[in-house]
């Protein structure tokens, strides 16, 4: 026997772990499918009281072994505050003034939210800390962000290659450029001093395979693919990514199980069905760049820097496609108002049957495989994207999908999101209104 094609047999570690969630996996859908339709259906139920028990119970107290999420905890609270608002629930008066007066403590008095009072400001924890303000909403809520401060913050991580730092002499990747673009965009604080040269960063970490790295010269993943296309469609420059490419890359990491995976040849986890599943959605209502790019390669080999892409932004000027900047502050606003949307890109009914069955806990709470155990992240993007897949066939942002694209029963339907932000829709329009008035 020839030894190299002995050796080629010996299954890689990879590959051990990938055969062993497919069989964990498929016999939660075997069992699914040899059962009778009314248990089916039990099966596919949202168990909506467990999650918000659950949830709510994590607001007033968490175990010891959370003390190494202590730098985290405006995610603890945006996790759970995000997942509480998508199941339809809203919070008492005294949990929400606790979490005002904890998340106000987090405000570094220079600008930005740090992961604890008295830790150094942050930006992921400064974009955990506004969303869940907006997500709480009201007065008290949306008030008690200091934007002059926090837009001060944002000018001192932002780097001459148009990247931004997470924190002082911190790491500068595509999350950063997100997080930071992302605030100032909801705060209605973004301006072209923080735009400038961020589109050339984020094009720098566009991969060959048509996916979004970190930084440049990585491999392109799930949630760094989010944050650059999301950053690019906020700064009204994401005609200049290679789309056609992106949409490939994304579309095929929904894998046999159903879930999406976050890179290449690695495993489906529940989390990815938000950074996958709204990359996809955010694509979805950007088809018409899309195909302004197919015609063009047709005709014209693209540059490899992506200059030569003359495709407009739709949603930079209030749908008249027109080039620049003029309009930025308000394409969050128009991106989910224009509604353009056609048909979803990936197979919305499967990843809910990947939700539900897999990442679903009957005790409450979502993870991310089976075998797996629940927390607080993994609930919130499973059923961010639980819900991005309930309204991807909608053609307006304020109708109500069809019960045929809501797996299970009814019930199951979840409040809709902005896209852009991962914020429950009514809630960002309560603040778009309160920060645009402001000014």
């Amino acid at each position: 026997m020839d030894p190299s094609s002995a050796s080629s047999t010996i299954p890689t570690v990879t590959q051990r772990d990938q055969w062993m969630v497919e069989s964990q996996v498929f016999q939660i859908f075997q069992l699914f499918s040899s059962i009778p339709q009314t248990a089916q259906s039990l099966m596919l139920e949202l168990q909506r009281d467990n999650h918000i028990t659950y949830l709510t119970k994590s607001l007033s107290h968490l175990p010891p072994s959370f003390s190494v999420l202590d730098a985290n905890r405006p995610w603890l609270c945006y996790w759970i505050i995000h997942s509480i608002a998508l199941l339809g629930e809203s919070l008492d008066y005294q949990i929400q003034h606790n979490a005002i007066d904890f998340l106000n403590r987090c405000q570094d008095p220079n600008g930005g939210y740090a992961g604890g009072p008295g830790q150094m400001p942050h930006l992921a924890t400064t974009y955990a800390a506004v969303n869940a303000l907006i997500t709480l909403g009201g007065q008290k809520a949306l008030a008690s962000i200091n934007r002059d401060k926090l837009y001060g913050f944002l000018r001192r991580m932002k780097q001459p290659n148009g990247g931004f730092r997470m924190h002082d002499e911190g790491e500068i990747d595509a999350r950063a450029c997100y997080t930071a673009i992302s605030v100032a965009s909801v705060l209605n604080i973004l301006d072209d001093e923080l735009i400038k040269n961020v589109g050339d960063y984020i094009l720098s970490c566009q991969t060959y395979e048509g996916g979004i790295a970190g930084e440049p010269g990585a491999e392109a993943h799930g949630g760094y693919t989010f944050c650059g296309l999301a950053a690019m469609v906020l700064i009204g420059e994401v005609n200049r990514l290679d789309l056609p490419r992106l949409v490939d890359w994304v579309v095929f990491r929904q894998g046999k199980e159903c879930g999406f995976q976050g890179r290449t040849n690695k495993l489906v986890d529940g989390c990815y069905s938000f950074w996958q599943g709204g990359a996809v959605a955010l694509l979805q209502r950007l088809y018409s760049v899309v195909e302004e790019q197919l015609a063009e390669a047709s005709q014209i080999s693209p540059k490899s820097d992506g200059t030569s892409r003359n495709a407009t932004c739709h949603f930079t000027h209030g749908g008249t496609g027109e080039p620049g900047f003029s309009d930025f502050k308000n394409i969050g606003y128009n991106f989910i108002n224009e509604w353009r949307a056609r048909d979803p890109l990936f197979h919305s009914i499967a990843l809910q049957q990947y939700i539900l069955l897999c990442s679903q806990e009957q005790e409450g709470g979502l993870r991310d495989k089976p075998g797996k155990r629940r927390d607080h992240y993994h609930t919130c993007y499973c059923l961010s994207g639980l819900s991005l897949c309930q309204y991807s066939w909608s053609k307006n942002p304020d109708s109500p999908p069809l019960p045929k694209v809501v797996l299970g029963p009814y019930s199951n339907l979840l409040e809709p999101i902005h896209p852009l932000y991962n914020i429950v829709l009514e809630r960002y329009r309560e603040a778009h209104e309160f920060f645009f008035v402001e000014s």
